[in-house]
């Protein structure tokens, strides 16, 4: 029989291309969003496919679903530092009580849960690059903090699930991802460059532009998402791009792949700002087989014709 996949956050970025992948695999797909931060434009493509449903919903409350759920991933939450600085409760609600709910769904339909965490759970980390075994350097009341803790909080509940409830659980900590349906004012470093760089208006590069991160191309990252989901691994799993470089190489590669004239600038490091980012992901290539395999280049060049045309 079809199976049906139960996304919480899917009309959000990551979410809407779960939803396409899925039902690019003949799934059932249900979306569950309340549109804090989701578009509705992610999915406007899918409402008219039969195998599609749209529940607008806050998932922190109770929901209930009278056909079997196969699978159950859980991407809803505010992400960006923007959105988490204005809506710090909801974050935390989300987090908690969002992961809550899902964890129900989950038992109640003997179903398999796939939890969205975070490279921020290493918070400014000490270690690097990042493997699964490292436990953070996190400030549990700086700025980041709530976003942090909520995705620390949400699995160590999956965890407890898992361990108690003998619940599937699946645990993926997703890192600096990019592509098409970022949205425009989200604060993250790729739309507000990309922004900048085809605007002709100056890029804003914070601190002195050393930190470093790495970043992957969102339809590698759903790739790894659904070998993580279909594999046998209960413990957390890196997903991302290994290859790192600098914020100020970064804004240098924008301005070459959009031909900008825009110049340079530096503005002041924000608060608790990780000074390292770098996934290791030697569990992901040795047990899932997976890795990413598009070129920054060439998601970034995908990336930038979409703003293009959505400006």
């Amino acid at each position: 029989m079809k199976k049906r996949v139960l996304i919480s956050g899917g009309a959000g970025f990551i979410g809407s291309h779960l939803a396409d992948h899925f039902l690019s695999k003949d799934y059932d797909v249900i979306v569950v969003d309340n549109f804090i931060t989701g578009k509705p434009e992610n999915i406007q493509h899918l409402l008219g496919n039969k195998n599609f449903k749209l529940i607008r919903h806050d998932i922190t409350k109770p929901v209930k679903f009278s056909k079997k759920i196969d699978y159950i991933l859980h991407f809803a939450s505010p992400a960006s530092p923007i959105d988490y600085l204005k809506l710090p409760i909801q974050t935390l609600k989300v987090g908690a009580l969002g992961t809550y709910i899902c964890l129900g769904i989950t038992m109640a339909h003997k179903a398999r849960l796939l939890l969205a965490s975070t490279s921020e759970v290493y918070g400014d980390p000490l270690v690097h690059p990042q493997p699964e075994s490292y436990w953070g350097n996190v400030n549990p009341i700086g700025p980041r903090g709530v976003y942090d803790e909520a995705k620390r909080y949400a699995e160590a509940i999956t965890i407890a699930y898992h361990k108690v409830h003998k619940v599937q659980t699946r645990i993926a900590r997703i890192f600096n991802t990019y592509g098409e349906r970022m949205r425009l004012n989200d604060g993250r470093v790729v739309p507000n460059f990309i922004y900048q760089a085809l605007k002709n208006k100056p890029i804003t590069v914070y601190g002195k532009g050393d930190q470093t991160r790495s970043f992957c191309y969102v339809q590698d990252l759903v790739k790894g998402l659904y070998a993580l989901l279909l594999s046998d691994i209960d413990t957390p799993v890196n997903l991302g791009n290994p290859a790192e470089m600098t914020i100020l190489d970064f804004a240098k590669t924008i301005k070459r792949l959009t031909s900008s004239r825009s110049r340079i600038i530096y503005m002041p490091l924000p608060a608790d700002d990780p000074k390292v980012r770098q996934p290791d992901i030697r569990l992901a290539k040795k047990a899932l087989k997976w890795e990413p395999g598009i070129s920054l280049d060439e998601g970034l060049k995908r990336t930038i014709n979409w703003f293009s045309r959505n400006i």
